[in-house]
């Protein structure tokens, strides 16, 4: 019997009041907060980032690819509500077929690259804290993902356990700490007491670049080459994701935490077969000569253990299930972003599904879900 499908990666979308009516008093006045833009329509000015996010990429599911080049034409009013508003989020939900979400943020995104850890910190206490009055509406299909802020590892470990007490089921990471990186022992309390707590540790795409006020030419990365290929910066969003899930295996962080559940969110999953083969392919070949730590087992059994992927569109996913860990993918419709599958995650769930088992369909479309964040029943 084919269960209900879960989706591992959708968002909410901010509202104006969010970050200005929940963050520490000390940065009300620099409180991130939404402002309309005769050109861009609706856009989130965040103090300390030179660019504005446009709400309409954030919130245009659905929407013609043609007509969102008009960004003059846009305004609130032919937005996605369900972003910010939780009853319009489960009529959404029922329109598309979906039985719950893993909610991820939207500015909160480009939050996790704010160069000032206080400001960075006091900017996700109140995400979160909105996220979980949103989420409480309908706690068995809305299932918020709380921001960590890493400014330290103290910091970082009372955060996740406020996460907790919040009824948040994760914690989503910038892609950059304070201090040392990520494979430092300096966060092995942090990464012990997010197993201890139970709660599922993301990196999701847009992790790569460090300062967000660095020249680009694309609205999602600078990692374009050339001119006339701005393009190229999307294509390069899931090169972050790659660094740091390799950092990871390498750096024996899932050696030392076994039972740590690492998720990379929206980065697609086409791409592991040959990621992990090359993995192993240098540690056999190279660590006698490039520093690493000592593993006890190949780098990719750490990684097909260890890492869940999230993906919306990726034929080749499902295509290449055999090479991966069909118990680790985990689909996802990424409402109400430009790039969801929403209304038609039905047709699209058809299509790529079409050679799977029922078996295999239900793993990649509900129960990875339900194991990976511990649920107690299946939504």
């Amino acid at each position: 019997m084919l269960k209900p499908v879960l989706s591992a990666d959708s968002h909410v979308t901010e509202p104006p009041d969010a970050y200005v009516s929940r963050i520490d008093h000390r940065y009300k006045d620099r409180a991130p907060r939404m402002q309309h833009d005769s050109r861009r329509g609706d856009i989130y000015i965040i103090d300390g980032i030179d660019r504005p996010i446009s709400v309409t990429l954030l919130s245009a599911a659905g929407v013609d690819p043609v007509a969102i080049a008009n960004l003059e034409r846009v305004n609130r009013g032919w937005l996605q509500r369900g972003g910010w508003d939780p009853a319009v989020r489960l009529a959404d939900q029922d329109r598309d077929g979906i039985g719950a979400e893993i909610l991820y943020p939207s500015v909160g995104m480009l939050l996790c690259k704010h160069l000032d850890f206080d400001y960075r910190k006091a900017c996700m206490d109140a995400y979160n804290l909105w996220l979980a009055e949103f989420c409480a509406t309908q706690p068995d299909r809305l299932l918020g993902v709380g921001q960590v802020s890493l400014r330290t590892v103290d910091d970082s470990i009372a955060e996740a356990r406020k996460i907790k007490e919040l009824g948040l089921r994760g914690v989503m990471l910038p892609g950059w700490p304070s201090e040392e990186d990520y494979d430092g022992r300096l966060y092995d309390p942090f990464w012990d007491a997010c197993v201890d707590l139970g709660l599922p540790v993301t990196f999701h795409h847009l992790a790569g670049r460090r300062n967000p006020n660095e020249a680009t030419d694309s609205p999602y990365s600078d990692g374009n080459r050339g001119v006339n290929t701005k393009l190229n910066g999307w294509m390069n969003l899931v090169r972050g994701n790659q660094d740091l899930l390799a950092m990871f295996v390498f750096g024996g962080v899932f050696e030392r935490h076994p039972t740590l559940k690492l998720i990379c969110a929206e980065a697609d999953a086409g791409w592991v077969p040959h990621f992990t083969y090359r993995m192993d392919y240098a540690y056999d070949h190279h660590r006698h000569h490039i520093k690493t730590e000592p593993l006890s087992k190949a780098p990719s059994e750490y990684f097909r253990h260890n890492v869940y992927l999230t993906f919306q569109d990726d034929l080749m996913a499902f295509k290449l299930r055999h090479l991966c860990n069909v118990r680790r993918l985990m689909w996802a419709n990424d409402f109400p972003h430009f790039d969801s599958t929403w209304p038609r995650s039905r047709e699209v769930i058809q299509e790529h599904t079409a050679e799977l088992s029922e078996e295999e369909r239900n793993l990649v479309l509900h129960d990875n879900l339900v194991e990976c964040y511990g649920l107690a029943v299946a939504a």
